[in-house]
């Protein structure tokens, strides 16, 4: 089941790109297949650096994870940077911790150099603790990135209440570094940007097939071939076709649903700094406002499975447990998008070929790290310097029993919908 058409983000869209299915021959330097975040950062920072690059996309620019996004600008990675320390050792963990605290400051000059109409924020996020055992999570993770530089903040309850506007939460972590966007607004001007700088922009055009002769890559769709030096597939949760380089990832939903626009008075009520939210249940529930005063609240689940109408249930008693004065706005839209999550929470890059780069598992933190990651790809590839890369690449990157995890999650995720936030 496809709910795409019932997202918010689709119906208040302002951004717009020209494009078009590929037909003929065409040959580029880069060639980028997949039009969310990575791939139109990568075609954006190609383009402008004088390549000629191409970006093929499946579908519609954003029509995959990158469109149904939360919107949280957020920095960083899920993962505290011990861990990402743990995984990555010491230089390569410092590198990517620091290029991704600066990814909520790249985003938002990238709206402002290419005027993008994307409803950008920049008030800061809040992690709330919906416990006990999750305020001392954020205890450790503000011990961790104040001693990284970061410029948090540890809110106490009665603060988390000024700030939410909402009791039931133990305290929460304040990022003043991150925001909100309207995704699917941002990543259609970056497709945008990416072609007035010159880059040319194909939808509806999937990759059949791509093979290399020669130091030469040819990437085949229905209706036409491009021939191109470097490669960079950034499909992340949406890959269609091109089986031998499937990502390897646990794909994992999200849903989101959203009032219609509230009144003056209940908008003054909630999150009156404006941050975008989310919170450290293990099934985590987000929560924001846009910018013509809807709430918008989401958790984990799909919609298209049978676990819908649990979902969907929750998540009004879940609203009025945090607003009481929302128990009766019924919800407008609701949509789901699909994440691709890796093992270690860690974005892999893989080497698919020579001069071809593909990038996957962004673990629901796509906004930040694929802007950077993907103009990090472009540059590497135009300069043939893999040291530019964010993390260092791999050959292969495997998961295994992604079935099996995948129904795990969802099962739980409906299980604790159905019990939780009950009267």
């Amino acid at each position: 089941m496809s709910d795409h058409d019932q997202s918010l983000w689709l119906k208040t869209c302002r951004e717009h790109v020209d494009s078009a299915p590929l037909t003929g021959k065409l040959t580029v330097d880069l060639a980028v297949i997949g039009g969310g975040y990575t791939g139109c950062s990568a075609a954006l920072t190609a383009a402008r650096a004088g390549a000629t690059v191409c970006l093929l996309e499946a579908q519609e620019i954003g029509h995959g994870g990158s469109g149904r996004n939360v919107g949280l600008a957020n920095a960083g990675l899920w993962l505290p940077p011990a861990d990402i320390r743990a995984h990555l050792g010491g230089e390569a963990g410092d590198r990517l911790i620091d290029l991704l605290a600066a990814a909520p400051a790249d985003v938002f000059d990238l709206i402002d150099r290419h005027g993008i109409d994307c409803e950008p924020v920049r008030s800061g996020t809040l992690h709330c603790a919906h416990s006990t055992s999750g305020l001392k999570d954020l205890q450790a993770r503000h011990t961790q990135l104040a001693a990284s530089g970061a410029p948090v903040e540890l809110l106490s309850a009665d603060q988390a209440i000024q700030r939410t506007g909402s009791a039931a939460f133990h305290g929460a972590l304040f990022d003043p570094r991150a925001g909100t966007i309207q995704p699917l607004a941002y990543v259609r001007g970056l497709a945008r940007a990416a072609a007035e700088a010159g880059a040319q922009v194909f939808t509806q055009s999937p990759v059949e097939s791509m093979q290399q002769y020669d130091g030469v890559w040819f990437l085949n769709t229905a209706q036409g071939t491009v021939r191109t030096k470097s490669v960079i597939q950034a499909t992340n949760a949406y890959h269609q076709s091109l089986k031998a380089s499937t990502p390897a990832y646990v794909p994992v939903y999200y849903f989101q649903y959203s009032t219609a626009p509230l009144s003056d008075n209940l908008r003054a009520s909630l999150l009156p700094g404006g941050e975008g939210c989310w919170d450290t249940g293990l099934i985590m529930t987000s929560f924001r406002m846009d910018q013509e005063g809807r709430f918008i609240i989401g958790g984990m689940g799909d919609l298209g499975q049978a676990g819908r109408a649990v979902h969907s249930g929750w998540v009004r008693r879940k609203m009025a447990e945090l607003y009481p004065q929302l128990a009766d706005q019924p919800l407008v839209e609701g949509w789901h998008g699909r994440i691709a999550m890796t093992s270690d929470h860690i974005p892999k890059i893989t080497r698919i070929g020579p001069n071809a780069l593909s990038v996957h598992g962004f673990s629901g933190r796509g906004i930040g790290p694929g802007t950077v990651f993907g103009r990090l790809m472009a540059e590497s590839l135009l300069n043939n310097d893999p040291s530019q890369l964010p993390v260092p690449s791999v050959s292969e990157y495997r998961e295994s029993w992604t079935g099996l995890r995948r129904a795990y999650f969802e099962t739980g995720a409906a299980l604790t919908h159905l019990i939780k936030a009950r009267f």
